[in-house]
C-alpha cells in the first residue's frame, strides 16, 4: 500500500513513523513544502534570545535520518498543488518541475499559517516578519542587528507573548499590540491581569483594544489615533488552517475552514485522512467544531491516524484545548472553556478563585498559585485557569485530566497526590479548589465576584474585612469596608442586625469563609463571601484600595 503524507512536523511525522512501526510493507512518502520536515516550532521564539543557543537544536530529524532509520521517502521543498480524487493522484511541484503520483491512502497534515491582517503599506515594507518555521526564524535573526532598537509585536496570544519576552531578553524595546481588550484572550481578563503586570514590570509597552491601520517605514499608525515608532514588526495575530488545497478538491470543511474528519480521521473522501492544525475538532465541553492548533493533539493525531489505517481501535476523541505560556518569572495556563465562552453558551455555572502556595508555605521558596475553576450546578468541571511563578503546569495538568475523564468537583479532594514540603502541600491547590466548589454547590457558601461588589455596596450591604489590623495597615483596605478581625467576630456579632446583608472578605477568601460560617451559624441568612477576596480585587481595581 502506498501512503502519501502531505506535510511533516508534528502530525505528519508522527503518522509516518507510526505507520512504519506498524508495517514494513507499506510505501510511505512524505512531501514537505519547506526545507525542514521535522522541527520544534514551539521552540522558535527562544532562539531569538539565544535561550536555545543553537538553531540546530530546533531540528528534530532530517530527511536523511528518517530515510535511514524508518525507510521513509521524505521529499522536502516539494509542494503538493492539486488532489485528483477521482484518479487518486496528487500533483507535486519541486524545483519548478511537476510530478504526479498515485496514492492508496492520502494523509493531509497541512498545518496552519499566520493570519496577515490587511494593513495599508504592510506588503511594501521589508521590516515586517512572521514566525512559523525555521526560514521565518532565519529571516528574523538576519535582520535583528545593531540598527534595530525598537520592535512592535502585533498579537498578544501565546506566540506574540513568547516573542515579546525573548525580544526583551535580547535587549530590544518592545511595543505589544492586541486588538482585544486584554492580552492572552484565551484567559479571562482577571487571570490575564497578573501577566499584564509582569510584562509592564519588564518594560513592555502594551496597547490593547487597538490594531495597526497603516504602516509607513518605521511608523505604525494605530486605529485609536496613536502612532508608534518601530524598526521592525513581528506579526503574531493568530493562525488559520492551510486547507485551501482540500477545499479545491471538494473536501468538506467546517465554518472555521478546518477540514472535517470522522472518528478515524477520514475526510469526506474515504481514501483521504487529515490531522493536526488543519482539521476541525469537536470540543468536549461545547460539543461544537473548533480549531485547537496545539502540538500535543497534533502528535496524537499522527499516531492515531496510522492506527486507524491499519484497523486498530484507537479513535479520534473530543478535545479540551490545554495550553500554557511562560512570561518572564510567571506562567499562565488554561484548559476547557473560559468564563466568556460559558456566558456565550448560556450555561448555568459558578466560578471560584483561590490563592494557594505551590508547596508547603513554611518550606523556603513557596509562591502562590492563583487558580480559577469554572463548573456547573451539577458539579461538572468545564474550565480552569492558573497563574503563578511555580506549579502552574502541575495544577492545570491535573484539572485537564479531571475534565477529560469527566470527574466532578467533589472528586477533586479525593485525588491522591504526592506530598512532601519541597513538592506540594497536604491540601494541594487543586484540593482547595474542589473544597471551595463543593461548598458552593452544596450551598454551604455563597460567593460574589470582584466585579459584582459595587452592586451589593449600592444595595446597602455591610462590607467586613476580617484580616488583622496589621495586614490592613500593610496592604490597605477596599474602599467602603470596615475591619473586624476574624478573632473578634463573635465578640461583636450582637452589634450587627440579623436582617443586614453582609459581604465578608480577607486576603484570599479562606478566613472570610470561616467568618461567613460564623454569621450563618448564628442566624444570619444573607451573607456572601467575596471570591478571591482582597488579593483578586486589588489586582483588578488598585485605585479602590485605601491605605
Amino acid at each position: 500500500m502506498r501512503i502519501i503524507i502531505v506535510g511533516g512536523v508534528a502530525a505528519g511525522m508522527s503518522a509516518a513513523t507510526r505507520l512504519r512501526r506498524l508495517s514494513e510493507k507499506d510505501e510511505i512518502i512524505v512531501f514537505e513544502k519547506g526545507p525542514f520536515v521535522s522541527f520544534a516550532n514551539c521552540g522558535l521564539p527562544y532562539h531569538i534570545s539565544k535561550t536555545i543557543k543553537h538553531r540546530s537544536q530546533l531540528i528534530v530529524q532530517t530527511a536523511d535520518d528518517l530515510r535511514s532509520r524508518f525507510n521513509i521517502d521524505v521529499r522536502v521543498n516539494s509542494e503538493v498543488t492539486h488532489i485528483d480524487r477521482d484518479n487518486k493522484m496528487i500533483s507535486v511541484n519541486h524545483d519548478d518541475q511537476q510530478e504526479k503520483l498515485y496514492y492508496d491512502k492520502l494523509i493531509l497534515s497541512l498545518g496552519s499559517s499566520p493570519v496577515i491582517p490587511k494593513i495599508e503599506g504592510l506588503h511594501t515594507q521589508s521590516n515586517i516578519f512572521q514566525l512559523r518555521n525555521i526560514p521565518d526564524l532565519d529571516n528574523i535573526m538576519s535582520h535583528l542587528d545593531e540598527s534595530i532598537k525598537t520592535v512592535a509585536v502585533l498579537g498578544a496570544g501565546f506566540i506574540g507573548i513568547e516573542v515579546t519576552e525573548n525580544l526583551i531578553k535580547r535587549g530590544f524595546s518592545v511595543n505589544l499590540i492586541e486588538r482585544s481588550n486584554q492580552i492572552l484572550p484565551n484567559l479571562d481578563i482577571e487571570m490575564a491581569q497578573s501577566i499584564t503586570n509582569e510584562l509592564i514590570k519588564n518594560d513592555v509597552r502594551i496597547n490593547t483594544g487597538t490594531t495597526i491601520n497603516k504602516v509607513s517605514r518605521d511608523i505604525l499608525y494605530l486605529d485609536n489615533g496613536m502612532s508608534i515608532q518601530a524598526d521592525a514588526v513581528i506579526i503574531a495575530a493568530g493562525i488559520r488552517p492551510n486547507s485551501d488545497i482540500a477545499i479545491a478538491a471538494g473536501l468538506k470543511v467546517g465554518p472555521n475552514k478546518g477540514i472535517v474528519v470522522d472518528h478515524d480521521f477520514k475526510t469526506s473522501d474515504s481514501n483521504i485522512y487529515a490531522i493536526g492544525d488543519v482539521i476541525s475538532v469537536i470540543h468536549q465541553i461545547t460539543e461544537q467544531e473548533t480549531l485547537i492548533p496545539l502540538a500535543g493533539p497534533a502528535n496524537r493525531h499522527g499516531r492515531q491516524v496510522a492506527d486507524a489505517i491499519h484497523g486498530l481501535s484507537i479513535k479520534n476523541k473530543p478535545e479540551i484545548g490545554t495550553s500554557i505560556v511562560k512570561v518572564f518569572s510567571k506562567s499562565a495556563a488554561s484548559t476547557g472553556i473560559n468564563e466568556k465562552q460559558a456566558k456565550q453558551l448560556g450555561l448555568n455555572y459558578h466560578v471560584t478563585h483561590t490563592f494557594s502556595y505551590h508547596h508547603a508555605s513554611y518550606y523556603p521558596g513557596a509562591t502562590q498559585v492563583m487558580m480559577k475553576l469554572i463548573f456547573t450546578n451539577t458539579g461538572d468541571i468545564i474550565g480552569a485557569q492558573a497563574v503563578g511563578n511555580e506549579g502552574v503546569d502541575k495544577r492545570i495538568d491535573l484539572l485537564a485530566t479531571a475534565i477529560k475523564f469527566r470527574l466532578k468537583v467533589d472528586d477533586l479532594p479525593e485525588l491522591e497526590l504526592t506530598y512532601a514540603p519541597p513538592f506540594g502541600a497536604a491540601k494541594d491547590p487543586v484540593h482547595i479548589s474542589g473544597y471551595v466548589a463543593e461548598n458552593i454547590i452544596n450551598s454551604r457558601s455563597h460567593n460574589i465576584q470582584y466585579n459584582e461588589l459595587e452592586n451589593y455596596r449600592r444595595d446597602g450591604y455591610l462590607l467586613i474585612d476580617v484580616r488583622s489590623s496589621q495586614e490592613i495597615r500593610a496592604m490597605g483596605l477596599i474602599n467602603g469596608f470596615i475591619n473586624i478581625p476574624l478573632e473578634k467576630i463573635r465578640d461583636r456579632i450582637n452589634q450587627i442586625p440579623k436582617d443586614t446583608g453582609i459581604i465578608v472578605s480577607c486576603a484570599t477568601g479562606q478566613r472570610s469563609y470561616t467568618a461567613e460560617r460564623i454569621f450563618i451559624n448564628n442566624g444570619f441568612r444573607n451573607v456572601k463571601n467575596l471570591d478571591g477576596a482582597f488579593s483578586l480585587y486589588q489586582l483588578m481595581y488598585p485605585q479602590n484600595i485605601v491605605k
